[in-house]
Formats: structure tokens, sequence, C-alpha cells
């Protein structure tokens, strides 16, 4: 039995695999057999034939961003002509059209925008939740939140997290994660704060008892153990929340996809749809204690995300009816809610919306159709 074998074998048995197991598996390329253990893992979790997937929106509120990271194509520094925060009343009106439509989350999310006081998240928050209290606000990165904390005179990030949660913040998603480890961070996003920066926002809002994701972005010049160290960090951060039975689940999905170089200040060959595979298998095998993968049919393409569901995804993903972050780097694929549940049913399937909790709301059975159709990323 060759290395590979071993190790996939030791994973299906439940072992947990090691920084050295995970570094020969990233260093690998038998991408197939790669895929089918992760999909036979996804199995043990999600036994039944479903996919499923959350009817939402992204709402870029700001553009303004004082990190600079190389890798991002949508910021605008402090001062540009070209920045923008969005009218709270225009941010109501993306809400109520995605309600409109059957969507039930927001993805609120911009730059870290230092003209912007602490108050201004906690009134926009409390007045969606006054407007619009059957929505669920995913939203802010932890980038995002330690900027709040900047603006808000470095008050304790526990604060911070709680106020936010406690004004209408529900649940945080994981952008910003990119690599985490900090020689890699120093290269393409200095500003952003280290690994531990990132990490100790998501441990402080499970401590609090909102759920979270988590994020990867590959071909960034990394390393495979730079790779093998960000599975290995998510992977302890989630046993700690578990361990401390935080009133959280923790992360609920892991959602890994490839740097999109187009149109950035870092000019790197694109990853191959091969290499996002390999990525996403890996990441399913290593994070034995996180539940859901998400497809990034964003950054891959319709076809790609309806492979990933191959290699370790049980879920599509958002519908993401608006998003300015990844197109902006040249990397546009519209997915309306019928093309969804027709890649989700090539695949031998059953489609059903989701919540951001991950609560089935409705099953698409074989002769269902969507009561309205709405072109993603107008």
């Amino acid at each position: 039995m060759s290395g590979i074998d071993q190790i996939l074998q030791s994973a299906l048995q439940g072992e947990r695999l090691q920084l050295e197991q995970i570094v020969t598996l990233f260093e690998s390329n038998e991408i197939e057999k790669l895929g089918h253990t992760a999909n036979q893992i996804m199995l043990r979790h999600h036994p039944e034939p479903i996919t499923t997937f959350v009817v939402g929106r992204n709402v870029n509120y700001t553009n303004i961003c004082d990190v600079y990271c190389r890798f991002c194509a949508f910021y605008r520094a402090p001062g540009s002509k070209e920045g923008y925060v969005l009218p709270d009343e225009l941010i109501f009106q993306k809400i109520q059209e995605t309600i409109d439509v059957g969507g039930t989350e927001i993805l609120m999310q911009g730059g870290t925008n230092p003209d912007l006081p602490f108050s201004y998240y906690l009134d926009l928050l409390r007045e969606i939740k006054v407007r619009f209290p059957e929505i669920t606000m995913h939203s802010f990165s932890p980038a995002e939140i330690r900027k709040m904390q900047v603006v808000a005179d470095n008050i304790p990030l526990e604060d911070v997290v709680r106020q936010l949660h406690e004004a209408g913040l529900d649940s945080l998603p994981g952008g910003g994660a990119e690599i985490l480890d900090d020689r890699i961070r120093g290269k393409i996003s200095r500003l952003k704060g280290s690994w531990r920066d990132w990490m100790d926002v998501m441990s402080t809002a499970h401590k609090v008892g909102m759920n979270t994701t988590a994020t990867m972005v590959v071909g960034f010049g990394e390393t495979m153990e730079e790779r093998a160290l960000h599975l290995l960090r998510v992977r302890e951060a989630q046993d700690e929340c578990i361990q401390n039975s935080y009133p959280s689940p923790g992360f609920l999905a892991f959602i890994p996809w490839t740097f999109q170089p187009d149109n950035t200040n870092l000019k790197r060959e694109k990853s191959t749809p091969e290499e996002y595979l390999k990525t996403l298998a890996i990441s399913r095998i290593a994070l034995d204690n996180i539940k859901n993968f998400q497809s990034s049919w964003v950054t891959m393409g319709p076809e790609v995300g309806k492979l990933s569901l191959s290699y370790g995804c049980n879920d599509f993903g958002s519908t993401m009816i608006e998003e300015n972050v990844v197109s902006a780097a040249g990397t546009t694929h519209k997915v309306n809610i019928e093309l969804i549940l027709k890649l989700i049913r090539e695949c031998g399937k059953i489609p059903a919306q989701r919540n951001t909790k991950y609560d089935i709301l409705k099953m698409y059975h074989e002769n269902d159709v969507v009561d309205k159709d709405y072109v993603m990323q107008n």
C-alpha cells in the first residue's frame, strides 16, 4: 500500500491526520483518490442524497479600506474619488429585494473603513432588525471587526463582538482568512493582522454565541506546510469551541477557493480547477470536526462547482444575488436558482434550500419549479 493510500485509509478509519500527513496529501497529484475518500467522509456526515444552498445576497456597504491587500481589486483607499459608503436606504432596498425572492441571508461586508464610527454599525444593524426581523445577518469579516475595535477606542474585543451580536449580528463569515500563517500574510496583507488576530475574533464570536464559517484561499505562493497549518489551526479552534461547551456550534462550514489574480497588484498564475478540487478534498479529510463544506462556484464556475459535490461538498453555497469583490478581480459567474437546481440534480442529488444554520427550509423535488427566476450578480 502506497503512502497516500495508508494516509487515506487512516482517515477513513477515523484517525486524525497530522501535519506531515496533510503535507504529503498536498504534495500528491492523486486527485481522484483524494476526491473518493473525501466523498466517503462527506457521506458519513450527510448520508441522504441532498445538496443544500442558501438564497442570499452580498451587500458591499463600503469599498473604502486602509489595509491595502495586494490581492484585492475591490478596495479604494481613504480619500479616493471612487470610494463609497452605501446610503442606509439603499441597503434596506437591497435587503427587501432579497426577501422578495425568498432570500434569508445577507452577507454584508466591505473594507476596513477608518471613517465609520462603531456606532454606524450598531445603528445600522438595529434598524435592519427593526425593518427585517426575519433576515439573518451573516456579516462582517474579522478584519472589519478589528477596525471597529480600533475606532471604538480599543475597547475589549469581546465587548465589540457582544454589542454587535446584541444589535443584530447573527453570524460571522470567514472572509479574510486567506492563509492562516504569518509569513504569507506578511507578504500579501501585512496590515490586515496576524492569523491569531483573525482566529481570536472567531473564537470570541463562539464564546458569545454566534456561529461562524471558515475559509481558505490558496495560490498566493504559500508552502504546502502553510496550507496544512491553516487546516490544523481551524481544527484546533473548533476543538476549543466544542471542549469548552461554548453557546455556539462554532464553524458551521468550511469554504476553500483559489486566488483570483486578475486586476490585482499580486501577479501570479491562476490556480487550476484541479488544484481547487484537491484542496477541497484534503480539507474535508483533515477537518473531521466541521460538518458542512461549501462549493465555491463564484470563483471556479458552475461546472467545477458541480464537480465539487463529488469531492467533499454537501452544500452549493449562496446564490450570491450580488457580489462585487470576486467580480472585481475578473471572475464573474452568473447563476440563478434554476441553474443551481439543474446542476445539483445532474449530480444525482436532491436540491434543498437552507438557512444560515443549515436547517432545511424547502426541498426541490424533480417536478418542482422556482416561483421567481432572479439572475444573480445583477
